[in-house]
């Protein structure tokens, strides 16, 4: 990962707003998937953008999309693309969806954005390198006990019958909990505003980007055994902004790992 790839990154979160502004709180096409979940005209034009770039500046990167699949699957180096992340909130005209823009290299994510294209509000993390939330030093807040946290998910039906009973041992605990936001809620993470965010079921497009921004602004990202989080991770997460949370909510849901 170099500076070139991060400059390249905020190119991409602008060709991916450009794309998506003109269909906010208008009239698009949209369908669902084979999992019943939604995309619109504007899911579908973001991502190609994004990639119509990578193809000209970075035609050896692989590409894995939400929309479109994979390419380039040997490829040392993997761009990972999620164009709206919360398309449901983006259909009802709620601007906390984002843009997710990540690249992997040996398995791990190194560079990540979220980009809110409605609200002008990006953040971007990269291995080794302080978070940037337009372009000033984004901090997360200190929280080491569960019960004075500011919890949050997106909604329990992402969880399973068996990880909902854990999920709900961990409202209990918290201070509060919010529900929606999708990558929204991870940003807040970063910034200090939200203190522990938990779901399960994500796809690596849904958590690549994350992890930059989460663990470069001082948070911790984990799956629910406390391991981190790579393209292999099954997709429960555990996004941390003081990462001395882990001891108690590892230990409620399921996994008492120590801290790492």
């Amino acid at each position: 990962m170099t500076d070139d790839d991060i400059a390249l990154a905020h190119r991409l979160a602008e060709a991916a707003g450009a794309a998506i502004r003109p269909f906010f709180r208008s009239r698009f096409a949209m369908e669902s998937k084979a999992d019943d979940s939604p995309v619109t005209q504007a899911d579908r034009a973001a991502e190609a953008a994004i990639r119509a770039i990578l193809d000209v500046e970075r035609p050896a990167d692989g590409i894995f999309g939400e929309e479109y699949g994979r390419v380039r699957e040997d490829a040392a180096r993997t761009w990972v693309l999620d164009p709206i992340d919360g398309t449901r909130s983006f259909i009802a005209g709620r601007p906390i969806f984002g843009t997710l823009i990540a690249l992997i290299e040996e398995g791990r994510p190194v560079l990540g954005v979220i980009d809110q294209p409605i609200l002008g509000e990006r953040w971007i993390g990269a291995t080794g390198q302080p978070t940037l939330f337009n372009g000033v030093a984004a901090r997360t807040r200190g929280c080491p006990a569960l019960a004075g946290a500011h919890l949050s998910t997106t909604g329990p039906r992402l969880f399973a019958p068996d990880e909902k009973a854990r999920f709900e041992a961990l409202v209990d605990a918290a201070r509060d909990t919010l529900w929606g936001g999708d990558c929204y809620n991870y940003a807040l993470v970063a910034s200090g505003h939200l203190d522990l965010v938990v779901e399960s079921g994500l796809k690596l497009y849904d958590l690549a980007a994350l992890v930059p921004v989460v663990e470069g602004a001082g948070g911790r990202m984990c799956d629910w055994s406390g391991a981190d989080l790579t393209e292999a991770s099954d997709g429960r997460v555990i996004a941390m902004g003081d990462a001395r949370l882990a001891g108690e909510v590892l230990a409620i849901l399921g996994q008492d790992t120590e801290t790492r």
